[in-house]
């Protein structure tokens, strides 16, 4: 569109393909999308040797003996599947093997596993402060900020933006509510029921697909599985983020001129104030990266030092992990690739002129959050979605009421919608790992799963984002939100019963 002049087709195509490699090469050359790439590949290389040494499944297989009866087994699903936030396909691949056999004797449907599976994978993974998600939504948000000339930490945005993740925050409360309540509705009852009278875990026509993917990076039988083979490295990795964000915005205020941040430290280095302003002065892709590649020494570390593996072997496995994320970072590239052009295009310029005055202000987070919905839920991409949306939105947002509360606003709502329409798409990755991990048929995880996700979206449009959009604090907005759901489970459940 850019390069076509006239009706010169042919210069269109060709100019549009050199114009489109330029942008894909100068988004490369970027030093801070060249951490994000590289955070997000050596954060793959530690998850996978997390999982060879065991680590994953000795939490797992700990958790896994506290579920004595239908309600406690649900629950311990609930809180591995929280546990295991870096990644969401870990989370689907690792909770689902491993809680299958304790469920199917707790006479729990395949569906209401692969349902606490799927829904606390990509939600708990999307906000959780470091996961392979945080890279890719920091540097999209880094991006539409920039667009707008709005001076904030891109990584401190992230992180402000979690409590407008209501679809994230509010299906995970939904969960414990189901499970606390022993309740149930719609097909996941039926499904429920028939696994309580007649212990078939799957329906007659069921067929269940099989996670081969899980195999591949499950620890040898011969290796006993510890905890701390995921808690030293894991606890590495969180624990040199937060002094890397520490350190690096530190020097980066006292190289600088800003006289009363400098005071701040000099006064008070450790005190709340002085830790804020250094995590938000710190280059985030750059500590990402530092963090998972002193994490994955680590783990390499203690695997060779323990014989768990040798030293060919460990590299192969953290290179394995690093080949794993590739596909993001080809997502990234084409996301960036794509942002840089359709500000050029002016897109978010043309909808601003068009939109400004035809939508009132509350609304745009809810009507973008169903934007994001519609479209991730027909591509299967949450990624996707946050690449095509995050760079309209927020010019949008910003054009509407230039506030950075409600820039914030509408960043979450596009980073939540994009996880509900995923969420419920029978296309999406992470919706398939669920229904593998927990050899469930597909559709029908697909089916109990969208009768739940769809009241619990709509509670996050009517209780969040419309009265967030007017203004109403977040102390008010959560309580109404969570009641919302306590009702909505107690009068639409139907007790579902408990054999001790």
């Amino acid at each position: 569109m850019l390069e076509v002049n006239g009706f010169n087709l042919y210069d269109g195509f060709v100019q549009g393909f050199l114009r489109l490699s330029n942008e894909i090469l100068a988004s490369l050359a970027d030093p801070w999308n060249a951490g994000i790439v590289l955070q997000c590949l050596a954060i793959g290389g530690l998850i996978a040797l997390v999982s060879k040494m065991g680590g994953a499944k000795a939490i797992a297989d700990a958790l896994a003996k506290r579920a004595r009866s239908p309600r406690s087994s649900q629950f311990v699903t609930w809180v591995m599947g929280l546990l295991i936030f870096f990644d969401d396909y870990a989370n689907s691949l690792t909770v689902g093997p491993i809680m299958r056999p304790v469920t199917d004797r707790m006479r729990i449907s395949r569906e209401k596993l692969a349902f606490v599976i799927d829904a606390t994978a990509a939600p708990i993974a999307g906000i959780a402060l470091i996961s392979t998600w945080v890279a890719y939504e920091v540097g999209l948000i880094r991006d539409g900020l920039n667009g707008i000339g709005l001076e904030i930490n891109a990584y401190g945005a992230f992180v402000e933006t979690i409590p407008y993740r209501f679809y994230n925050i509010l299906i995970l409360i939904f969960i414990v509510c189901t499970i606390g309540f022993l309740r149930e509705f719609g097909p996941m009852y039926k499904a429920e029921m028939r696994a309580r009278k007649t212990g078939k875990v799957l329906g007659d026509e069921a067929k269940p697909m099989v996670a081969d993917e899980a195999t591949e990076l499950e620890p040898s039988p011969d290796i006993t599985p510890s905890v701390w083979n995921a808690i030293i490295p894991i606890g590495s990795l969180i624990v040199a983020a937060f002094l890397g964000f520490y350190f690096n915005g530190y020097n980066s205020i006292m190289g600088g001129g800003d006289q009363a941040k400098m005071s701040i430290f000099n006064d008070s280095p450790l005190s709340f104030e002085a830790i804020r302003t250094a995590f938000g002065a710190s280059d985030a892709s750059v500590v990402l990266f530092q963090a998972a590649l002193i994490a994955g020494i680590i783990a390499l570390a203690m695997a060779i030092g323990k014989k768990i593996l040798k030293v060919d072997e460990a590299v192969s496995i953290w290179v394995q992990g690093v080949k794993s994320l590739n596909i993001t970072a080809v997502i990234l590239l084409l996301a960036w690739s794509l942002s840089g052009i359709i500000k050029e295009l002016g897109t978010a310029a043309y909808l601003v002129s068009v939109l400004s005055d035809a939508i009132p202000p509350f609304l745009l987070p809810s009507i973008i959050f169903v934007m994001g919905s519609v479209i991730s839920f027909a591509t299967g991409t949450s990624y996707g979605t946050m690449g095509i949306l995050m760079p309209l939105c927020i010019p949008l947002a910003f054009a509407l009421e230039p506030t950075e509360s409600f820039v914030l606003l509408n960043i979450g709502s596009v980073l939540t919608g994009a996880i509900f329409g995923d969420h419920c798409s029978p296309i999406s990755d992470t919706t398939i790992l669920s229904s593998m991990g927990s050899a469930c048929d597909h559709i029908d995880h697909t089916r109990t799963q969208l009768a739940y996700a769809i009241p619990v979206a709509t509670i996050s449009i009517l209780a969040g984002y419309i009265p967030a959009g007017l203004g109403l604090p977040l102390s008010i907005v959560f309580p109404i939100s969570i009641v919302a759901i306590i009702a909505t489970v107690r009068i639409l459940g139907k007790k579902v019963p408990d054999p001790a």
